[in-house]
């Protein structure tokens, strides 16, 4: 799902941490959709920029055009510019779509923008500024470039002056960035060290609207990228709807948490985590059930379980004919609780679609009983004699196990305790059906396993497949984790389902 697009208008960082390649990073952990234009490729790591290769502008034009005439944006973001055309042309291309937003990040310098195009920045792109995001260095050199005084910053007042007279340039917004200049706890400037205790950026917006965003100051050379990765989360929280002051408080705190849990990667100044606020789950949509028959917690329980002694001797028509009445009637009184866990389920499910599936299952289930009854009756066994029958202890186990996940947990980990039963004979008819040792002709078992290779209990396996297969992405990787122990512990319960009888 995206949920936002953003053209991204910069150079490229070959390390990793700036540029391109770190906007590309931010707008997917917001889940955006980012295309990118290339003005420069640079030669750079996290210990400084030693090279830079300007591309054409008509090149850049170019990419932008090809990016907005068939996908469109929502924001267009700037970063490193290079040249006073490539300035030229991105006025003329955002004049031309009407992007609906435009974040700049006013770097310049050698480094991004060469001095004699900042002109050039202030005439043609600054008036169609949504969010400019200087530094107070770069604060300082635009002001002074275009004909402002600027002193020594004192205090956080001399802070939200300068954005005032920023913004008498044409953006709409301004977003003066403290993190050159921390403050002491009273908000002036910290002047050693041990003082430096609070950063505070300023937003300066429309009608004297005046933001402060502080955040603890964090000793760290992980900073490589900071101004890239913040106008990009600024984006992105643009492209989703948000207003300006939303978007760029939420986009302080992902660089915040960005800086403090960065991966050290270097030997300068590091990139940022981008990824912090992001799960990464283990299997690909659709591929759960494959990743946890295979995960270490299920996998040796699950062939335990699947090619136990009980199920062989089925397969192979050995089975003590006695041992098999015993299990038919006490699988009969489980799937009564079964069917009570699937109302359960229903009752806690939140769409129709869920509540639907769930009493589909149960009419599958009701389908299997008859089949349970017809089984006893042809062992001379009355229905009334099944239900006057007691549970024995690893069916009473297994079943209210089932019922106190299905009461004290959610939806989600009431299917993972009833999803061995579903699953597991499905797989065990499947696993008999192609075993070679599986006796056909003559077997008295052979009907039983027929029964759960039939297509209304196909359809009743992919129903519940499904159903934990849509809503399994929604978990973090440790629910995950938590949801996979379940599973485990009640396969260990079906297990004890085949230990109820002999099996020889």
């Amino acid at each position: 799902m995206v949920n936002g697009k953003v053209l991204v208008i910069a150079g490229s960082d070959p390390s990793g941490g700036a540029g391109l390649e770190a906007d590309q990073k931010v707008l997917a952990a917001h889940g955006c959709y980012a295309m990118t234009s290339t003005t420069a490729l640079t030669i750079q790591n996290t210990k400084g920029v030693t090279g830079v290769h300007v591309i054409p502008s008509e090149v850049v034009g170019k990419q932008i055009e090809a990016c907005l005439e068939d996908i469109g944006a929502d924001v267009i973001k700037t970063g490193m510019l290079a040249s006073a055309e490539t300035i030229q042309v991105i006025a003329q291309m955002i004049t031309k779509f009407k992007v609906p937003a435009l974040v700049m990040v006013s770097t310049s310098g050698a480094q991004l923008l060469p001095h004699e195009a900042i002109a050039q920045l202030t005439q043609h792109l600054l008036p169609h500024t949504t969010v400019l995001t200087p530094n107070i260095p770069e604060a300082t050199l635009l002001l002074s470039q275009n004909g402002y005084e600027t002193g020594d910053i004192q205090s956080v007042a001399d802070v939200e002056a300068m954005g005032r007279k920023i913004q008498e340039l044409g953006p709409k917004w301004v977003l003066v960035k403290g993190g050159h200049m921390p403050f002491k706890s009273d908000f002036t400037v910290a002047k050693t060290k041990e003082e430096k205790e609070v950063v505070i950026d300023v937003l300066i917006g429309p009608e004297g609207t005046v933001v402060r965003i502080e955040s603890p100051y964090q000793e760290s050379t992980s900073t490589h990228g900071t101004g890239c990765s913040l106008a990009s989360a600024i984006s992105a929280r643009l492209s989703q709807g948000a207003d300006v002051p939303t978007a760029v408080r939420g986009a302080c705190r992902y660089i915040e948490a960005g800086i403090k849990t960065a991966p050290k990667i270097g030997n300068g100044h590091g990139p940022l985590d981008h990824f912090h606020s992001t799960h990464i789950l283990p299997f690909s949509p659709g591929y759960f059930i494959e990743y946890l028959l295979e995960h270490p917690a299920v996998r040796d329980v699950w062939n335990e379980f699947l090619y136990h002694p009980f199920v062989m001797a089925l397969g192979n028509g050995t089975l003590p004919l006695e041992s098999f009445k015993g299990y038919i009637v006490q699988d009969y009184l489980y799937l009564i609780h079964f069917s009570r866990a699937n109302a359960l389920a229903a009752y806690k499910a939140k769409s129709i679609g869920d509540i639907s599936r769930s009493n589909e299952i149960i009419a599958h289930i009701l389908h299997e009983m008859k089949l349970h009854i017809n089984y006893c009756n042809s062992f001379g066994i009355s229905k009334p004699e099944i239900e006057a029958t007691e549970e024995l202890q690893a069916c009473t186990a297994y079943t209210r196990y089932v019922l106190d996940v299905g009461q004290s947990e959610d939806w989600l980990a009431l299917q993972m305790a009833l999803a061995p039963c579903l699953l597991g004979y499905g797989a065990v008819a499947k696993m008999l059906h192609a075993h070679a040792d599986t006796v056909r002709e003559g077997n008295t078992y052979w009907a039983w396993i027929e029964n759960y290779k039939a297509d209304d209990y196909v359809e009743a396996v992919r129903l519940g497949s499904e159903l934990i297969e849509k809503n399994i992405r929604l978990q973090s990787p440790s629910r995950i984790e938590e949801l996979i122990k379940i599973f485990a512990h009640a396969t260990r319960m079906e297990i004890g389902f085949w230990e109820m009888f002999p099996y020889k």
